[in-house]
């Protein structure tokens, strides 16, 4: 018995975590905000599994009224980090809506969002897209809204959308699905801010938990947003989503973890810190084929937390999406947390999002390739996450296969089969794809006035 016992003990010890030392934390309170959507999930696990507490730190998480607020916490101190939209660091480093140097040591997941539009409008669109075995042909092109859209200026009613942010995935990707379908979504300019010059759809901010019951009023015509509030429209019977983003472009880049600058510069073993417990959560979220998805959706469905109903939740969370009520399809990757390299920031995923600011104008004036770069580079840090992953990995938390160690920070140009438009994507070549882009500004063009020179 006691050489069983003896055995026992050293396979223990064999495959029990290495007990590292601690990092010297600068810092151990620390207050995160979020948006009440899915992907904040990594900061919910991190906290509820003990992840922030493994490293030492004591977190408060706190839901934020809107993406503003959200983001003028982070700059003015209230807020030591913060569940962000890609665009937020990108913006407001560059000074676009604000200025503050924001970076992220980590990409909170891949996909997640959705586009819905009203019962009305559907049953308006259907008829003008491919059915097999009595279901509509997914992707669905916007090419089947334009006829709608035309419908609706023709009887001098102005067709209305809602998106989360002006800088949200949101926001580009509804512009993306739009112009892929020949429709216009509306340039910015220095002179005129609301997104809506030359547009046939008209774009406008809605806070997502409220995107339902906008719809609901007739406010709006339809929206992009993330989980669950596409799936609320159809628990609901008000609306039916018409496409995914990972439909749209296949493992797309979606929120990040944002900190000044300066957090990372005064506390950066508190980065580390955290960094290595949402890596930890993301591996959570994503082991063992996302067996944990049903315990993460209880965690979420928490009113502190996101605070729908967790079969809302659940239905796209765990590896399905309902389109039309009753239409549920297997989207296994709808939600990645952790697979194929998602929580690595990628400067390729920075700079298409700045060549969508560039597109429809909210970046004025044309930049040569190399300022996509530096920018690329000056707000997503690879390095402080091949730091945390490195400390995982020798104390045995983590699989060293799992990191893209050699990366460059810039992933394969995304293939032509895998975005919506046919139009392939290199971010090392950000003039050559807006070139390539049949609606958007290009080249030298910008505005003056309300007009396009150049």
């Amino acid at each position: 018995m006691k050489q069983l016992l003896t055995s026992v003990a050293a396979t223990v010890l064999l495959t029990a975590p290495v007990l590292a030392e601690p990092l010297e934390l600068e810092k151990d309170e620390l207050t995160f905000g979020f948006i009440k959507l899915t992907d904040m999930a990594p900061l919910a696990v991190a906290y509820e599994q003990g992840y922030f507490l493994d490293e030492g730190l004591f977190v408060t998480l706190e839901a934020q009224a809107n993406w503003k607020v959200l983001l003028d916490g982070v700059i003015g101190g209230t807020l030591d980090g913060a569940h962000m939209l890609a665009g937020q660091p990108l913006a407001a480093t560059i000074g676009f809506g604000t200025e503050a140097h924001i970076i992220t040591p980590f990409s909170m997941d891949l996909n997640g969002n959705g586009i819905t539009v009203s019962n009305e409008v559907w049953a308006q669109m259907k008829e003008h897209i491919p059915q097999e075995d009595g279901k509509p042909v997914h992707p669905i092109s916007a090419s089947a809204l334009k006829p709608v859209v035309e419908k609706y200026k023709s009887e001098g009613k102005p067709f209305n959308m809602g998106m989360v942010f002006p800088v949200s995935t949101h926001n580009y990707e509804l512009r993306y699905w739009l112009a892929a379908g020949g429709l216009h979504p509306g340039f910015y300019s220095p002179d005129n801010i609301t997104g809506q010059i030359s547009a046939d759809v008209l774009l406008s901010v809605t806070p997502p938990p409220q995107m339902p019951a906008t719809l609901e009023a007739g406010t709006i015509y339809g929206y992009c947003v993330g989980e669950p509030w596409n799936q609320q429209a159809v628990f609901k019977g008000i609306g039916v989503p018409v496409i995914t983003d990972y439909e749209l472009w296949k493992n797309n880049p979606e929120k990040v973890f944002g900190i000044t600058a300066e957090f990372a510069e005064d506390y950066p073993n508190t980065t580390l810190a955290v960094t290595k417990a949402l890596i930890r959560a993301a591996m959570w979220l994503d082991e063992n084929d996302n067996a944990n998805r049903m315990e993460a959706v209880e965690i979420l469905s928490q009113p502190e937390y996101v605070g729908a109903d967790a079969e809302v939740i659940a239905n796209s969370m765990t590896g399905t999406f309902e389109y039309e009520k009753g239409d549920v399809r297997e989207v296994p990757d709808f939600n990645v947390f952790f697979r194929y390299n998602a929580t690595y920031p990628f400067y390729s995923d920075a700079v298409w999002y700045l060549t969508q600011m560039r597109r429809w104008g909210q970046i004025a004036e044309a930049k040569p390739d190399s300022w996509y770069d530096e920018v690329a580079k000056s707000v997503y840090k690879p390095d402080i996450y091949l730091q945390a992953a490195r400390l995982l990995v020798d104390e045995g938390l983590a699989n060293e296969a799992d990191f893209p160690w050699d990366s460059d920070g810039y992933k394969a140009p995304t293939p032509a089969g895998d975005i919506i438009d046919g139009i392939p994507y290199d971010g090392k070549q950000p003039n050559a794809y807006l070139e390539s882009l049949p609606i958007g500004l290009k080249g030298d063009q910008k505005f003056v006035g309300n007009q396009i020179e150049g």
